[in-house]
């Protein structure tokens, strides 16, 4: 009976350690936990009640909530230490759900995906119309570059850690995804957390910049309505521009391609089924997938570190630096334009890769200054142009130091 009690008493005494309230409590570490739980819990109220990037940031916060669960062992960083992954540890059977989903970031599976699904929702119409504003998009990259540079010179940052940091500023969650996925997975839980978080902010962030770089006669200007653009075009123009930078930039031709793959399908008019699947149901799967592993990455031994603080300010700059970089060559391509082409550089802000909200920012700051000034299709030009010009930075980026 005594030996049958103490067995007891000692099987009590190790699921109470074993339990995730001992450890968070009990355990050296294990506020961190708690501090993380919180953080997930107030960007699940972020993403519900301000419905900040909703689709993805929820999934996101909800995985940061399950790999911070003390004991639930859903997700090991140490099996993707190093950059590389542990095949053995994988095949042993001990691994986490997350771990096993994770591959899809690691092997930049899940953002190829999603560039498919975005591709079949964007009307590249408004930039074959006005190839000038590939001219734009181009412009608003300079975030990310500048960005890279003054992240290399604080010497906190490895020059990989850097680069992930400054694709914040194209404001492409995706591509930010896939890059730090390649360059620096240790950090690619507040990389992606700043990315979708400033995607989300971009009424507030850009308005500000937009008003201070431009004149009141500037806002006002009216810009003359786009050409029709025929169907022929717009098949044209996804197989050409693949082509095109594949050729130039290989690196890139993941993102390019799986994202013109996309518009093709939309565009030619004869696989509507495809073309529906990935716009609707391939999208929303994917989009449950990237966001929970994505969140899996934000451990407390990650997160929780001075260099998040430092990545958190970066991405404003970066993503500051890019808005003014597209409104400032607008004004600039305006010394040479004649009068009645004059650009609106409002528009030019909308360089930016988030789609279709940093239009409708140039589109709300037109209307303020001239009531009957409508630009949001002039804007998505430099908008749908701020999403290919990204992947071409992510590839450049990924050309030199991957």
């Amino acid at each position: 009976m005594i030996t049958l009690l103490t067995s007891n008493v000692g099987g009590v005494g190790e699921f109470l350690q074993s339990s995730g309230i001992y450890q968070m409590f009990l355990e050296a570490g294990g506020w961190k936990c708690l501090v993380m739980i919180a953080l997930a819990c107030f960007l699940l109220y972020l993403a519900i009640k301000k419905q900040y990037e909703p689709m993805l940031l929820l999934p996101i916060a909800f995985g940061m909530l399950l790999t911070n669960l003390p004991g639930a062992g859903m997700f090991h960083a140490e099996i993707f230490s190093g950059g590389q992954i542990d095949w053995a540890e994988l095949s042993t059977g001990h691994a986490g759900l997350l771990d096993y989903l994770y591959l899809g970031v690691k092997l930049g599976i899940y953002p190829c995906l999603i560039f498919v699904g975005v591709g079949a929702m964007t009307d590249f119409g408004p930039l074959i119309a006005n190839p000038k504003s590939f001219l734009m998009g181009a412009a608003a990259q300079i975030g990310i570059f500048l960005t890279f540079v003054g992240a290399c010179a604080m010497g906190i940052f490895t020059i990989e850690e850097a680069a992930s940091i400054g694709i914040i500023g194209g404001a492409d969650g995706p591509t930010s995804i896939y890059l730090t996925s390649k360059l620096a997975p240790q950090l690619l839980g507040p990389i992606a957390i700043a990315a979708y978080s400033y995607m989300a902010l971009v009424p507030v962030i850009q308005p500000p910049i937009m008003r201070a770089l431009t004149t009141e006669k500037e806002r006002q200007i009216k810009m003359t309505t786009l050409r029709q653009v025929s169907k022929t075009e717009k098949i044209i123009f996804p197989i050409v521009i693949t082509i095109i930078i594949a050729l130039i930039l290989p690196s890139a031709a993941p993102l390019i391609g799986c994202l013109m793959l996309g518009n093709l399908m939309k565009e030619c008019g004869v696989v509507d089924r495809l073309a529906k699947t990935v716009q609707n149901e391939l999208m929303n799967i994917v989009v449950i997938f990237l966001g929970i592993t994505v969140g899996a990455t934000a451990t407390a031994e990650a997160f929780l570190d001075w260099k998040t603080l430092g990545i958190l300010a970066l991405g404003i700059v970066a993503f500051s630096c890019g808005t003014a970089g597209g409104v400032l060559l607008a004004k600039l391509m305006n010394v040479f334009l004649p009068e009645g082409k004059k650009i609106n550089p409002l528009i030019g802000s909308a360089g930016v890769s988030a789609v279709p909200m940093a239009a409708r920012v140039s589109q709300s700051e037109g209307l303020k200054a001239n009531p009957s000034n409508y630009l949001l299709m002039h804007a998505m030009g430099p908008n749908v142009s701020g999403v290919v010009g990204s992947a071409v930075a992510a590839g450049i980026l990924l050309c030199f130091l991957g």
